[in-house]
């Protein structure tokens, strides 16, 4: 019922910058969270970036003073501005949405985007 395509992965230098989004689709009443996770080959999935409804954003420690996560509530799309990368930083990018399909749901529901590759070379 809900799409989130993303955009934005490729390859970079270290010291260089990427800037990935993300727009959901569908039965959309409100979107309460939006969130970036990553996953490296071998590694757990981890939070990298949130934003929630009505509250400010939060980061990672390893990520923090480098990415930005901002929303545009209108195109219903989440950003994630990507500064200073570093190799550590290359990964398998997430989107993550709660969405509350309509305004009479009881609950919101949980979608994953596809995710999109990072790599960053030293």
């Amino acid at each position: 019922q809900v799409q989130l395509v993303e955009s934005g992965g490729g390859l970079v230098q270290a010291g260089g910058s990427l800037n990935l989004s993300c727009a959901a689709s569908g039965i959309i009443f409100t979107i309460n969270v939006m969130e970036w996770y990553r996953q490296a080959p071998g590694k757990q999935r981890e939070l990298v970036a949130s934003v929630i409804s009505g509250g400010g954003p939060n980061y990672a420690d390893s990520v923090k003073g480098r990415f930005t996560i901002s929303r545009d509530n209108a195109k219903n799309t989440v950003y994630l501005q990507m500064n200073s990368l570093k190799p550590e930083d290359t990964a398998v990018y997430y989107c993550y949405a709660r969405v509350r399909p309509r305004a009479g749901s009881p609950y919101d529901y949980a979608y994953w985007g596809q995710g999109t590759q990072v790599t960053v070379s030293s």
